[in-house]
């Protein structure tokens, strides 16, 4: 599948001596050097990726990293020294100004960290400047305005004024702005930067749950890793104008590039990094009307699990301990006598992007926590153990440790 955006071999050298500092970069000679000698300052050296439609693709890094010239980049803010930036397989870095005005009108929008709404304009107003821009009617524009208010929770808002609202009311007004031309790629550039955390963590799962419903292909600007581990599908970190890795949240936590990244995510709280879906394993199972307790038994004596998830059918009902089975057993339950009397109803349930962080008090004891999906029916199984295991540090294998011990009784043997 072509990739929405794609961005190839892409340079930016401010100053006059850009074609000199260019193959001084290419030479491998670093951004200090090239500054005493050329004047020249590399904002983005050598930067290349491939975004898929529908995805949200973060860019990070701190100050001066080049992540805000890149982004600008790709809309023509700024003209690249070289390389290729491609959507829809049109190259914008080399279009004519026809071309790249056709691009943005039809194809991208942009949200910025400062809302820059016009203060005596009313909120629909300013959501319907571009549309207004682009020749659109009046009635058109108030009820697309109306339409994308509506998106954002701000509808009853429209014909308040900007002072009227609060941070982060004004921060979504400027992304329903960016949404009014219902462009195919949105860029922000740091757009939850000048909000308070709570209020910035509301506007992150704002955006997520928008997200599912609009599906459109964001390119995301952040110096904060947790909001681009929160946020993207998949993370480009720089540094001194170069992308060092690029992959998913997974995927840089667990497998740093360099020491630069490894430094960055050290102390990540990796239960926010990790899914159900990352650490859940296949499920044994066996059928409620059709199971009895000493075949339940030898199922786990050979498997060595120690608690089995019971189906109805495609619906998951409940869950046996090796326990409780035996305990049945001792009790006097016949070769044929069914699980359903020892089965336990009440059990630990996740989705398969359930954050690890949510279960760690199912995974303090008990049986396993069953996946399922929106039917009931039985996705696959999380260990406790293995929620701890992907803790960071020592802390995590200890705590992993105890739980087998406390468990250890509840065996086959």
């Amino acid at each position: 599948m072509q990739p929405k955006l794609s961005v190839q071999n892409l340079y930016k050298i401010f100053g006059d001596n850009a074609d000199a500092a260019l193959e001084m970069v290419r030479r491998g000679e670093s951004k200090s050097a090239i500054l005493s000698r050329t004047g020249a300052t590399v904002g983005v050296q050598d930067a290349g990726f491939d975004i898929h439609e529908g995805e949200i693709f973060v860019v990070m890094g701190l100050s001066g990293s080049g992540k805000s010239t890149l982004v600008r980049m790709l809309n023509g803010l700024i003209t690249p020294t070289s390389g290729q930036v491609m959507i829809d397989g049109e190259d914008i870095a080399r279009a004519d100004t026809a071309t790249l005005r056709r691009i943005r009108r039809e194809k991208i929008a942009m949200v910025f960290q400062h809302f820059a709404l016009f203060p005596h304009w009313t909120i629909a107003e300013n959501v319907a400047y571009g549309l207004k821009v682009r020749g659109m009617t009046a009635g058109a524009r108030r009820a697309r305005a109306l339409e994308v208010l509506a998106q954002v929770g701000l509808e009853p808002w429209a014909d308040s004024l900007p002072a009227d609202l609060s941070g982060g009311m004004q921060q979504r007004v400027g992304l329903a702005r960016g949404l009014a031309a219902d462009p195919d790629i949105l860029l922000m550039d740091e757009p939850f930067g000048a909000l308070d955390p709570l209020i910035r963590r509301d506007m992150q799962t704002e955006l997520l749950a928008l997200q599912k419903t609009l599906k459109k292909t964001i390119v995301f600007i952040t110096h904060d890793l947790n909001e681009a581990l929160l946020l993207g599908n998949r993370i480009a970190i720089m540094k001194d104008g170069r992308i060092v890795q690029t992959g998913s949240a997974q995927t840089i936590v667990t497998a740093p590039a360099d020491d630069y990244v490894a430094a960055f995510v050290a102390d990540i709280d990796r239960g926010r990094v990790f899914t159900a879906g990352d650490v859940a394993s296949e499920p044994t199972t066996i059928q409620l009307r059709s199971t009895s307790v000493r075949e339940a038994l030898r199922m786990m004596e050979q498997s060595g699990d120690r608690a089995l998830y019971v189906l109805d059918g495609e619906r998951v009902a409940g869950v046996v301990t090796y326990r409780d089975l035996a305990a049945s057993e001792l009790d006097g339950a016949t070769p044929d006598t069914t699980i359903g009397k020892s089965m336990i109803t009440d059990f630990p349930t996740a989705n398969d992007d359930t954050q690890l962080h949510e279960l760690y008090g199912p995974a303090g004891g008990g049986p396993p926590i069953a996946v399922t999906d929106g039917a009931d029916r039985l996705l696959a199984v999380v260990e406790p153990h293995d929620v701890l295991t992907h803790l960071a540090g020592d802390a995590g294998e200890a705590a992993a440790d105890d739980i087998a011990q406390e468990t250890a009784d509840a065996q086959p043997r």
